[in-house]
């Protein structure tokens, strides 16, 4: 029997999770068991009030667990000329995570 049909290779593996930084502006997220054979190529986005700058970076990335910090900052007004702050830790944030396989 013959076929006529084109081959997709299936879509790679992909999860999103959601979770909320602690007293140090840490956040992990756990993906399920066999997810990701390798750490995952992860893509982020911060929900929180309007004050002041907020930055994420991961600081520990593998195929089971991703670590995030969400840092704050103001800010400060010095000879008339605005600057950021220096950041410190923001608790209390909501991060999104999506992870995928490479």
């Amino acid at each position: 029997m013959s076929t006529s049909g084109d081959y997709h290779a299936p879509a790679p593996r992909v999860e999103r999770a959601r979770g909320v930084t602690d007293g140090s502006g840490n956040v992990t997220f756990t993906w399920p068991a066999g997810a990701f054979s390798v750490p995952p190529v992860v893509t982020h986005s911060i929900e929180a009030a309007s004050v002041g700058v907020r930055t994420a970076r991961i600081t520990a990335n593998s195929a089971t667990s991703t670590t995030f910090q969400v840092l704050v900052t103001t800010g400060v007004t010095v000879l008339g000329i605005s600057v950021l702050g220096p950041g410190v830790a923001a608790a209390g944030v909501t991060v999104h995570a999506q992870a995928g396989a490479p």
